[in-house]
């Protein structure tokens, strides 16, 4: 017997040391060692380990800053992650508590009567009927000896789920200011536009006026009267469609913000906000950097731990259950040592033939984890992909811009010089419509393309994973 007894230790204590279901390990990438760069574009060290900060206030616009305040604080989409992140930490405790024994008091106090006409026990003793009291006090514990490492895994699992929640909490909020920061500079590039509009339409109005007059004079023909009227209307229709989609930007902002859009109103600004210079990292530090594709390397590693969950349904599930308590009829003698019960127990369960059922839960948390590998890769990939959609296109938009500042202004001496010639009768008024359109378009292109620069920037910035820490700061301020 004691030899019997050894061995079983022996068995127990193998197989407490095993651990079911592979280890995880993060599959590598094979990413690119740089970047895609054109001047001005540089490395740079981001200081991924740091908080991603408030990215936001490095355009240096009041109003924005107060409207990503407001979006963090009132947002119900952040209200929901965080609320998520809860659940998962308390999953995380729930699982956690399994690793110790589980104690429990239980106690009763009753009186019953016993039937005289019950099964008899002993034919040689009648039954009789008996009315008495019942006291009992017991405490209870339980405890699962974690052989094939299901708790384990179990624990490994929720610790990972937790993490992911933490990583799309995080996404939530860059997602969130990034959309934020697109309305707003969509917004702010409306104003823009309504702007020049505003200045064509009073230039119009003065060219309209003038070739009235010449006409009443019998100077010009009603042609070009109806001419320049013809293109004063067609401004004023672009100003109404111009006006709808800042409208739209607006409401879009109010629900980031969590206001309702019908008391939720900004003022036109015209101040001009200039991106700010974005560094940049390795390829590699991106994966460090951004929230989505920490939260698709935390669900590989959820679903790695439930392939050890499943496995370890090969193995027997022992627990042990011992009790110890009180029990009497008299309540003054509860505690006396006659009193006294206990009872010490291990139950042991093995499956033996279940038809594939286990084999098919090991196969099914396989294939759920090849699904993750699948989807972080998609990630990385799309990661990858936006940052250099980001670098191209502001690298574009940098050199469009210029060029149509360079236009705007060649459009205004055209102009004058249409303006001129048509006065000295030297032309006719088809140039000057030509040269106030032509300038029009150029200015409205020269504002889109600032609005798209800045939007830009901020899609850069979310591709990035949010804020960096430049080691040359200078007057910038630090990740905050």
């Amino acid at each position: 017997m004691s030899l019997r007894a050894a061995s079983i230790a022996v068995a127990g204590l193998l197989l407490a040391g095993c651990v079911a279901g592979p280890d995880y390990r993060p599959p590598a990438n094979d990413l690119p060692v740089t970047w895609q760069l054109e001047q001005p574009w540089r490395q740079a060290a981001p200081g991924d380990m740091l908080d991603k900060g408030r990215w936001w206030q490095r355009y240096g616009d009041p109003q924005l800053d107060a409207l990503q305040r407001q979006a963090l604080a009132g947002s119900p989409t952040v209200a929901l992650a965080s609320a998520r992140l809860a659940q998962a930490r308390a999953t995380l405790d729930v699982n956690g508590a399994a690793r110790y024994p589980q104690l429990a008091l239980g106690t009763r106090a009753s009186r019953l009567k016993i039937s005289a006409n019950r099964p008899l026990t002993n034919y040689n003793v009648a039954n009789s009927e008996t009315v008495q009291n019942d006291f009992a006090m017991s405490l209870t514990a339980s405890y699962e000896l974690d052989f094939a490492g299901r708790v384990q895994r179990l624990v490994e699992g929720a610790t990972a789920s937790a993490e992911q929640s933490a990583a799309d909490l995080e996404n939530v909020r860059l997602l969130l200011t990034a959309d934020l920061a697109t309305n707003y500079f969509n917004l702010r590039a409306s104003d823009t536009e309504l702007d020049v509009l505003s200045r064509s339409i009073a230039l119009q109005r003065r060219a309209l006026d003038l070739v009235t007059a010449r006409h009443d004079l019998g100077a010009v023909s009603g042609l070009d009267v109806a001419q320049q009227q013809a293109l004063l209307e067609t401004t004023l229709t672009q100003v109404d469609v111009l006006k709808k989609q800042r409208a739209q930007y607006e409401h879009a902002i109010a629900t980031l913000t969590g206001t309702p859009a019908p008391v939720f109103a900004l003022p036109a600004d015209l101040k001009p906000i200039t991106p700010p210079a974005i560094p940049l990292g390795v390829p590699s530090e991106v994966l460090q950097r951004r929230p989505d594709v920490a939260s698709a390397e935390r669900a590989m590693a959820v679903a790695n731990a439930q392939i050890g969950v499943a496995t370890a349904a090969f193995y027997p599930s022992v627990s042990l259950g011992p009790s110890l308590g009180v029990d009497s009829r008299l309540i003054d003698r509860l505690f006396d040592a006659p009193s006294l019960l206990w009872s010490v127990g291990v139950s042991a369960t093995q499956v033996l033939f279940d038809g594939g059922r286990v084999r098919a839960g090991v196969n099914f948390a396989q294939a759920g984890y090849d699904a993750t590998v699948a989807n972080y890769r998609r990630v990385v990939l799309t990661a990858m992909q936006e940052v250099e959609d980001g670098i191209s296109g502001l690298t574009a938009l940098d050199r469009a811009t210029t060029q149509a500042l360079s236009a705007v202004a060649a459009a205004r001496r055209v102009l004058d010089m249409a303006t001129a010639r048509y006065e000295g009768g030297a032309s006719t008024y088809l140039d000057v419509i030509t040269a106030q359109q032509s300038l029009l378009t150029v200015e409205r292109q020269a504002a889109q393309l600032l609005g798209q620069r800045l939007v830009t920037s901020v899609f850069l910035v979310k591709a990035l994973g949010g804020d960096w820490c430049s080691a040359e700061r200078g007057n910038t301020p630090a990740c905050v």
